[in-house]
């Protein structure tokens, strides 16, 4: 049958039981089945043949296919680990790519605030259950395998700090603020005061609320802002510019700007950072179901498509880092809490909502580990003499940091660490 052909394609080697609506067991594959796929109605084998990439997820979404003798993420790994099937529109998709892709990731300030309130307006309380206390919701940096979520998210934050070198009284500039966590941290432990921006309602209400209990609104502002009107305000008046997880909502047609922006908002000895996911892969499409139901607008791109904007805006490029596995280590993090606080979150929402995260996440996952995924941190500056000549200086500002924050966990009520 054709469905089999299509499944048998994706898994390669590997083996699953395929069981359709009127209750047939197929086996698909050759060697012994690690899992099931069940079918519930006769409509789902012809949406998976004409676009598998966007069904086979609305499927599982919407309950119509099921996984028995395993998980969504056991199935998703059997299928992203083989080759990439497109299904009967596959050839008509591959054709209009270009011209797709274009119209896909056009952002205007209008569609991209639609977009961000489509993932970012969720609920606080649904964030909590599955994020680090901080409500860090980018990837976290595993100095050592056996670290905590809390603990890798704190070590990333750090390394951030480290390539930014900020001192006390300087402005810096959060682009894409989230929940507020790192301008927090950067107002906290280096004595400076930040700007932080985002156009999400919710994020921003939290983040207001968080500065007013840290005791920090006099050093800590934010706005609802995008980097396209900051850029039309002020010029020149940020010594520190950081961008993280905001990038991959900006959309290719849209790089230009982001870092003209940039350059126009960066003074002429700062310092900028941007960290954001990538592909290592080469150019590419966002997938349909994530794009549909996640990410609107959103693309992860190569660096063979950043760094011409980068280079046009006039900024110089003084270090790039490459950090393959770590976000995949991360939502590992996100997806076990997740199950742990399913109920609680299905109470939140539903369980389609439930599902679709499921889903989500497991494909997250698995594109970091077998798709090519990855994030890059790329420090910018405007002048060649800003950062020393060699990053020795990255590695030492991080461990001095780490050994800080032990000392103070350490030290007893009321001492002071220095």
């Amino acid at each position: 049958m054709l469905l089999d052909r299509l499944f048998a394609a994706a898994i390669g080697d590997a083996a699953i039981d395929l069981v359709t609506a009127d209750g047939q067991r197929r086996r698909v594959g050759s060697g012994s089945p690690r899992l099931t796929l069940r079918l519930h109605d006769a409509t789902v084998g012809r949406d998976l043949l004409m676009n598998p990439r966007l069904r086979f997820g609305e499927a599982y979404m919407n309950g119509r296919l099921t996984v028995e003798d395993g998980t969504i993420y056991d199935a998703l790994h059997l299928l992203m680990a083989g080759p990439e099937v497109q299904g009967a529109l596959g050839w008509l998709r591959e054709a209009l790519s270009p011209v797709l892709r274009r119209l896909q990731q056009r952002n205007p300030l209008w569609r991209s605030r639609r977009n961000v309130a489509h993932h970012y307006d969720l609920s606080r309380a649904f964030y909590e259950l599955i994020l680090d206390p901080d409500l860090q919701y980018s990837c976290a940096y595993f100095t050592d395998p056996a670290m905590t979520l809390e603990q890798a998210q704190e070590a990333k934050k750090r390394h951030i700090l480290a390539k930014l070198r900020l001192e006390p009284g300087m402005r810096a500039l959060d682009i894409g603020s989230g929940w507020g966590g790192l301008a927090l941290h950067m107002a906290r432990h280096c004595d400076v005061r930040v700007l932080g921006v985002t156009l999400s309602a919710e994020q921003l209400a939290v983040s207001r609320q968080r500065a007013a209990e840290a005791g920090l609104s006099d050093r800590v502002t934010f706005e609802r802002l995008d980097y396209r009107e900051l850029a039309a305000i002020e010029a020149g008046g940020f010594d520190r510019i950081v961008s993280v997880g905001m990038f991959e909502h900006v959309g290719a047609p849209h790089y230009p700007a982001f870092f003209n922006a940039v350059h126009r908002l960066l003074a002429k000895d700062g310092v900028a950072l941007l960290h954001a996911i990538g592909r290592l892969d080469g150019p590419s499409a966002t997938n349909p179901w994530i794009r549909t139901y996640i990410f609107p607008g959103g693309y992860s791109p190569a660096l063979s498509e950043v760094l011409p904007a980068l280079e046009s805006s006039g900024l110089l490029t003084t270090d790039i880092e490459i950090l393959r596995l770590h976000y995949a280590e991360t939502l590992r993090c996100w997806r076990r809490r997740f199950s742990a606080n399913r109920p609680a979150i299905q109470a939140l929402y539903d369980e389609r909502f439930c599902r679709m995260w499921e889903f989500y996440m497991a494909g997250a996952e698995l594109s970091f580990r077998v798709q090519g995924h990855m994030v890059f941190q790329i420090q910018m500056s405007r002048s060649l003499e800003t950062v020393p000549l060699i990053r020795d200086y990255i590695t030492d500002a991080d461990r001095q940091a780490a050994a800080s924050a032990v000392k103070a966990q350490t030290a007893p009520v009321g001492e002071t660490v220095v």
